[in-house]
């Protein structure tokens, strides 16, 4: 699939913000983090930018962005839908809880049940984001066990590697959020490494034999169905060739989960300006990461439709 820089920085900063946003709604209600006003205003500001940046750069893939609103009307049967509908829904536990925690200092009563209730919308949305891709059963890649867990994995992961560059930020470091974070980047990496194992290894389940319906012998094409490129070629076509996509890999892998783990492994023995200054980086090297990882998703994936094409 032609990897759209939108959709790959849409995948990549609202999975970010809905994992911040989930861990702020659980933590500040049980004082886990103090309501602090410029913890909560930078840490809110931060978890609902990415989704809104995140959301707004979505509709740069659409031919018509002025008619996105209409998807909202089939969430009977679509999830694109259903995750505009979920997205939508949770910018208001979220604005009450920002205006809770930020303007009135609170985090407890009525606040504490709004961040519940954003961060149930937070890892509700992030799974209709991957129930997108996790239903196409034209495409392999995605169709599999590997996917929605994958999303909510890699949400939790980096929300959690920026929350706890914030705290250190603040001079508020947290030994269970650094445990979280350090936890998760290692199960988003062993995930990762899982479904690009299973999707190395799948086999073909379509071939143009059985498309055809011409099982007595080894269908091939005569004459390419058309004279130039088309749209389904351009998006549905795209190749990336094996020595760059080995390479992506190894940088996805050292940017978004080893560079992270050691990174953050260093700062319990580092205090001050250094310790906060290594989780900022993590952070930082985390989202190059998974911006790459995002791109080779789409980039490794491969519909069926190819085989219209002798593929």
């Amino acid at each position: 699939m032609h990897p759209a820089y939108t959709v790959v920085f849409f995948t990549t900063a609202t999975g970010a913000g809905y994992g911040l946003l989930a861990l702020l709604g659980l933590s500040a209600p049980f004082g886990l983090v103090p309501p602090d006003f410029w913890l909560g205003l930078a840490a809110l500001g931060l978890a609902l930018g990415l989704i809104s940046a995140g959301l707004l750069s979505s509709t740069g893939h659409l031919g018509r962005p002025e008619r996105a609103w209409r998807a909202f009307s089939q969430w009977r049967s679509s999830w694109l839908s259903r995750e505009g509908v979920a997205a939508v829904a949770t910018y208001l536990p979220s604005s009450l809880f920002a205006i809770g925690w930020v303007l009135l200092g609170q985090t407890d009563g009525w606040v504490a049940a709004t961040g519940v209730l954003a961060a149930i919308g937070a890892i509700a949305t992030v799974c209709t984001t991957g129930m997108i891709y996790a239903s196409l059963k034209p495409i392999p890649q995605w169709h599999s066990r590997f996917t929605l867990p994958g999303y909510v994995i890699f949400s939790v992961m980096t929300g959690s590697v920026l929350f706890n560059g914030l705290l250190q930020g603040f001079g508020q470091s947290s030994g269970l959020l650094l445990a979280l974070a350090v936890l998760t980047t290692l199960a988003g990496w062993i995930w990762k490494s899982a479904t690009w194992r299973h999707n190395d290894g799948l086999v073909a389940g379509s071939s143009a034999n059985s498309a055809t319906g011409l099982l007595g012998g080894r269908v091939v094409s005569l004459e390419w169905p058309h004279t130039e490129e088309n749209y389904l070629l351009k998006e549905m076509g795209f190749r990336i060739a094996r020595k760059h996509q080995s390479r992506l890999r190894r940088i996805a892998v050292l940017a978004a989960f080893a560079g992270p783990i050691l990174l953050l492994a260093g700062t319990p023995v580092l205090s001050g300006p250094t310790a906060a200054g290594l989780s900022v980086l993590a952070a930082i090297s985390q989202f190059a990461g998974m911006l790459v990882e995002r791109w080779l998703f789409f980039a490794e994936a491969k519909h069926l439709v190819t085989l219209y094409y002798g593929d």
